[in-house]
């Protein structure tokens, strides 16, 4: 392995560990905790997954309904609008957000979309 490559490694995992350390991303995990500790919005997200399912499954076959889709989507709504979700869905954009930030950062002197192109093999 090379001296370089061996540098941009350890650049890489002081990149890492620089956004685990980052307020945003903290906020994320505390967020992310709360939700999986959170017994009522554990129980929304089986019963959402459950419908998005029989949906999904309806769609394949060709019996999906407008009603069914509106179903699913009030469920969604009514899990987002859980505290506990609604902090983490909050948490998760912002890291996000930040994220692509650093995304651009990198990709500045590379010419590409380090995120989005660096590992893909035929971009059209």
């Amino acid at each position: 392995m090379s001296v370089e490559t061996t540098n941009l490694e350890r650049l890489g995992r002081e990149l890492g560990t620089a956004i685990a350390e980052t307020d945003e991303y903290e906020r994320f995990e505390e967020a992310k905790a709360a939700v999986e500790a959170d017994d009522e919005a554990q129980e929304h997200i089986r019963e959402f997954n459950q419908l998005r399912e029989e949906f999904m499954f309806a769609r394949q076959t060709g019996n999906a309904t407008q009603e069914g889709m509106e179903k699913l989507q009030a469920k969604q709504q009514e899990l987002h609008d859980l505290p506990t979700m609604s902090e983490y869905l909050d948490a998760q954009s912002e890291l996000q957000s930040r994220l692509e930030t650093i995304n651009e950062a990198i990709s500045e002197p590379l010419a590409v979309d380090f995120g989005g192109e660096a590992g893909g093999c035929c971009q059209d």
